[in-house]
């Protein structure tokens, strides 16, 4: 959440002096005009990334069967971003499991491959099952994707204590943790609580599996979410703050817009 209210052809770009990288959660719920998309590049630096999210209509409603018309118009509609979206997210949803592997492979067989992908999945079978994760990362590896792990260990550790925590309770997946990367581009989402200090103390295993990872040669992003979202962006900072303790050969993030409010005159 920014510090200071914006309109919506400003909001991106001050974003963009936050952080390096957006989770690109309004294409999964619509394939956006490409003026709009014209103008999200127009925001950002050529180096800003989008991981930009299939539709659900993709996903969810087709799950990925027979859908070449609707990926041809999404890719059509965000190629104004160019390098800026060079992985896609494909977010399957909780009863994509194990028996539906196949249809995953053949549908990353089909894609173009100027793009990378990663894969986020939410059935059980996948994490509890040594035969489905095995299935999967194969399928992944085989194609250069990335298996992007949801961690909401932290949020589902106590009870709620929030209006919007007991939200998250009743809408977000308890997913196991994992953290094996199978590329050079790892991804992780991480959802803490509204307390700052219960988010912090929930990152450290991330903390140290980032050190690792960008010790390794590998190039990390993490999406760092709680409940309310009210820090999310200070949060994000310190997170690679804390990082970037441990390997002080990391760049640091932009310069981020001051939280004074803007003004016109």
């Amino acid at each position: 959440m920014l510090p200071h209210p914006l309109g919506a052809g400003e909001r991106l770009r001050a974003y963009a002096t936050w952080c390096d990288a957006v989770e690109g959660n309004t294409t999964f719920y619509a394939v956006p005009e490409r003026g709009t998309v014209e103008s999200w590049a127009a925001q950002t630096d050529p180096g800003f990334r989008f991981l930009a999210k299939l539709p659900k209509t993709v996903t969810h409603e087709r799950r990925l069967t027979g859908v070449e018309v609707e990926v041809r118009g999404f890719l059509d509609a965000i190629a104004p971003l160019g390098e800026r979206a060079r992985t896609l997210w494909i977010q399957l949803p909780g009863s994509f499991g194990p028996g539906d592997v196949g249809t995953l492979a053949s549908f990353l067989r089909r894609m173009p491959r100027e793009h990378g992908y990663a894969v986020e999945v939410r059935h059980k079978g996948f994490f509890e099952d040594p035969r489905g994760e095995a299935a999967l990362t194969r399928t992944l590896e085989a194609a250069g994707a990335e298996w992007v792990p949801f961690d909401t260990v932290t949020l589902f550790q106590t009870p709620p204590t929030s209006d919007s925590e007991r939200d998250a309770w009743s809408k977000k997946p308890r997913m196991p943790r994992r953290s094996r990367a199978l590329s050079a581009e790892p991804i992780v989402r991480y959802l803490g609580r509204d307390s700052v200090e219960e988010t912090v103390e929930g990152w450290g295993f991330w903390v140290e599996t980032v050190v690792a990872w960008v010790h390794e040669g590998r190039s990390p992003t993490v999406f760092l979410h709680t409940p309310d979202n009210a820090d999310s962006l200070t949060l994000a900072r310190r997170f690679h703050d804390e990082v970037r303790a441990r390997v002080p050969a990391l760049e640091p993030l932009p310069e981020p817009m001051p939280n004074e409010p803007l003004t016109l005159f």
